[in-house]
């Protein structure tokens, strides 16, 4: 399971990375830079303007790592993969589960309640170590009364209907969770493609880089990450992918915004706005945001259903893997994951 911690990010534009060996090397401006074993990693993420060696791609391929390709901003272009691979049965019981309305039904149900729980925590965190704030403590309030429903919702309309009334209330008490640079850092909705401001700007971000977390961890037990069961089927979209990274868009990507906000660890002259508005990260605030992101990766908690200390980086893992569980029949039902 160690291996899915380890992601390479390559991040300087006019990098040129090649097959030495059974390693990569990684060039700027005709000097090595580093070199990294390729089977010590899970993934290569490229980030701007970087050239990759046919023969390290397809080595790449056949070993198992997948190598993506992001722009500067961080807006998904194209990944390189090698042959499905994986439990053919299991995809089978995927697919056929996908098929069924109330089987799918029941599993996003799962994937929903924790999205909404896991933003409820984050908004009592603030309550509990910043004071009362009547805002957030009726959201806190609100949010779980939309919980309550979700058992009795029938169809995915209700299940969608009350998803986006949660995400739109989570969010407009979000600046309450931002303790300073409130003119910086102050978002009046989620925005994006291309996000309008800085903090939208490194959800988006952070969001991009949970979806290939996400999407690695499911390949790595045998699931297809294009068959999911919230999100619609569509041509070359991991569905199933962006159904497990809603349990962990608060947990992960918005605590890990709002620490470098509240730390002041970003700041405004870190961000450029382009001619049409759209914001993105300078070259070092995109390295130190990805530096954090690996470092939160690491830090270890209890996983409640497992009862077991692991780290943030292998949640993806695990969950993929009870869910692949819950798929073949091992388990009642699918036990998402809960921020305590």
């Amino acid at each position: 399971m160690k291996k899915l911690l380890n992601t390479l990010y390559v991040t300087t534009s006019g990098m040129y990375l090649r097959l030495e060996g059974e390693c990569i090397a990684v060039e700027h401006e005709q000097k090595l830079v580093s070199r990294i074993p390729v089977h010590s990693l899970s993934g290569v993420v490229c980030i701007g303007n970087i050239m990759c060696s046919p023969h390290l791609l397809g080595y790449c391929a056949e070993k198992g790592v997948k190598v993506s390709f992001l722009t500067e901003s961080g807006k998904f272009l194209a990944r390189v993969e090698g042959a499905v691979s994986g439990n053919v049965m299991l995809r089978m019981n995927q697919m056929q589960t996908a098929s069924d309305s109330k089987k799918s039904l029941s599993i996003a149900k799962n994937f929903i309640i924790s999205k909404i729980l896991n933003t409820r925590t984050v908004i009592q965190r603030r309550l509990r170590d910043h004071g009362d704030d009547e805002a957030c403590r009726t959201a806190v309030s609100y949010l779980a009364q939309m919980v309550r429903r979700i058992p009795d919702t029938d169809n995915f309309d209700s299940l969608r209907g009350i998803e986006g009334e949660c995400a739109r209330l989570y969010f407009s008490v979000f600046n309450k969770l931002i303790l300073s640079n409130h003119e910086i850092f102050d978002i009046s909705t989620r925005n994006r493609r291309p996000p309008q401001d800085p903090t939208n700007s490194m959800l988006s971000f952070l969001y991009t880089l949970l979806a290939h977390e996400c999407e690695g961890a499911l390949e790595s037990v045998g699931l297809d990450p294009q068959i999911g069961f919230f999100h619609a089927l569509r041509p070359g979209r991991p569905s199933l992918a962006l159904d497990l990274m809603e349990e962990f868009r608060a947990v992960t990507a918005d605590r890990l915004t709002l620490s470098l906000i509240n730390r002041n660890q970003i700041s405004r002259k870190d961000f450029v706005v382009s001619a049409s508005g759209a914001v993105s990260f300078k070259a070092d605030a995109r390295k130190m945001i990805i530096q954090a992101w690996q470092k939160r990766k690491k830090e270890v908690i209890i996983h409640p259903f497992l009862n077991e200390k692991i780290e943030i980086g292998l949640l993806f893992y695990v969950q993929a893997l009870l869910l692949s569980r819950c798929l073949r029949g091992d388990i009642d039902a699918y036990p998402p994951y809960l921020l305590k």
